[in-house]
């Protein structure tokens, strides 16, 4: 019996220590079903407002259910004072979880931008989540399940390459990994707009440093209003 019980505990460590290895991708599809693979537009968010909706999503005014006391106010003012502090919070959850080499998290406006350079997150000759990924990945997860009432905008980006076409695809691949990623990890593809934008908008020089810097995945978080 003692041997019985010792062989389950060392399966059950073995496994949780088993690093993460993305999916066949010929099953990505299952995975991302309901993700829109276009552009996070203000026109995009209204058109998936009702899926989102559908799938059981809330906005945030409804979240902070404040809603009786907007019957006293301008509705329009204090939804937009509900969705400044709700993602003041998340900035600063995703802030103080998040100071790691390779990470940086910033405000653009209502909106809320985590920047994963690749190294941070997938291996460094392989297309696949590494493990500092996995956590890193497992980290913003969980703190994006606290704050649901948003959309996500996951947008690859590469260095610069004389072939635009491997660029996208290359991008593309980096945010649709993380897209599965945050799919199996409990995030509702309802929530995600996905594109690869190749080397389009560089962040730093295309030297030697700044390349590794452009290779890049942005989590680009909007309130859902």
């Amino acid at each position: 019996m003692q041997k019985f019980c010792t062989a389950i505990l060392s399966f059950v460590l073995i496994a949780g220590c088993a690093a993460y290895k993305s999916p066949d991708r010929a099953s990505w599809g299952n995975y991302l079903r309901g993700a829109s693979f276009t552009d996070m537009t203000e026109s995009a968010r209204t058109a998936k407002k009702p899926i989102y909706q559908g799938a059981g999503g809330k906005t945030v005014a409804e979240v902070v259910a404040q809603s009786a006391e907007m019957e006293y106010g301008d509705k329009t003012q204090n939804e937009s004072a509900m969705c400044i502090g709700y993602m003041s919070e998340l900035e600063t959850a995703l802030y103080d979880a998040l100071r790691r080499p390779g990470l940086s998290v910033q405000r653009a406006g209502t909106d809320v931008l985590v920047i994963l350079v690749r190294d941070a997150i997938m291996e460094l000759n392989a297309p696949e989540i590494s493990a500092d990924g996995d956590d890193n990945l497992s980290t913003i997860a969980r703190i994006l399940k606290k704050y649901d009432a948003t959309f996500i905008e996951i947008a690859g980006y590469t260095d610069s390459m004389r072939d635009t076409n491997a660029a996208r695809a290359f991008s593309l691949d980096m945010a649709e990994r993380v897209g599965v990623f945050l799919g199996q990890h409990g995030i509702k593809t309802s929530r995600m707009f996905i594109v690869g934008r190749g080397a389009a908008r560089p962040i730093a020089a295309q030297d030697e440093w700044g390349r590794l810097t452009n290779r890049r995945v942005e989590l680009r978080i909007s309130p859902v209003r």
